[in-house]
This record gives structure tokens, sequence and C-alpha cells, in this order.
């Protein structure tokens, strides 16, 4: 990827809603310039979309779990994601090497909502669960950097 389309990317990591014009001024190109390269970088998959950040507790979802699951039967086909696919606190489904398949990471509001979601996963899934339950969160929602880290 070229250096200016590393430097849209990141500054659309920094302000997803940043004006065409906006990002213009910060790397020297002409608005319809930004436009084509953003336009670009959607259709080759770099950009796959825009969201709103908000924040779980205005939003009654204080508790935040992990939860690693395991099939009962690791013979029976991995359709794990997709049984899930339909629970809304499941915020995060993460395939993982080691004694667990996924790690989930879950938003509920209190320990007997997140009770009930185990009760819930594991009947859709027909899977085993280790929870771990989130006591703070000092950073979150880090996005990948649009620029190379040093292999150092």
């Amino acid at each position: 990827m070229e250096e200016l389309d590393r430097r849209l990317v990141g500054l659309l990591l920094a302000d997803g809603r940043m004006s065409y014009t906006d990002l213009g001024k910060a790397t020297g190109l002409s608005t319809s310039a930004v436009h084509q390269r953003v336009r670009r970088l959607e259709e080759r998959g770099v950009i796959t979309g825009y969201a709103a950040t908000v924040s779980p507790e205005a939003l009654g979802l204080s508790l935040t779990a992990l939860i690693s699951v395991t099939p009962f039967d690791p013979s029976a086909p991995d359709d794990v994601p997709e049984r899930l696919a339909h629970i809304s606190e499941i915020e995060d489904c993460h395939s993982v090497a080691g004694v667990e398949s996924y790690i989930l990471k879950v938003r509920v509001g209190t320990p007997s909502n997140l009770e009930d979601l185990l009760a819930r996963i594991r009947s859709a899934a027909n899977v085993s669960t280790h929870t771990t339950v989130v006591l703070s969160t000092p950073w979150e929602g880090r996005s990948a950097s649009a620029t190379p880290r040093d292999k150092g």
C-alpha cells in the first residue's frame, strides 16, 4: 500500500467522520483525489466500514466478560460461530489455538444477565464454557496501525 493511502487510513482510524476536504488538507491532496483514493481503499477491502463508537456503560452494559468455548463433541462440524451469530450480547468471536475453540467477548448489564447468556450459549452451540469477568479496561478498541511496525 502506498504511503499516502496509509496516511489516509490512519487519519480515518483516528476520525472516521473526517471530511474529504480535511483529509486533503492533511495530506496535500485535492478533495476529488482524496475521494477517489478512499473509494479505491473501500473497493479493495482495506476500509471495510464506518461505525459509531458508543459507551457500553451508557447503554446499561457495564459487565464485560470473556467466554472460552469448547465443543462437547470435537468430531462434530465446526459451526459454533453460525450457531451463536443471533446472540446480540456477543460482541466478538475469535477462533483460537489451544484448549478452547473460540473466545467470545460479551457485554451484559448484570451478573444474572451473564448467567442467562451462558445458558443460552451452551444450549445454542452444545459447548462447555469457561468465563472470565473483566474488572476494568484500561484501554480497548485499538485499531491496527496504518503504518508497519518495526520488526526489531
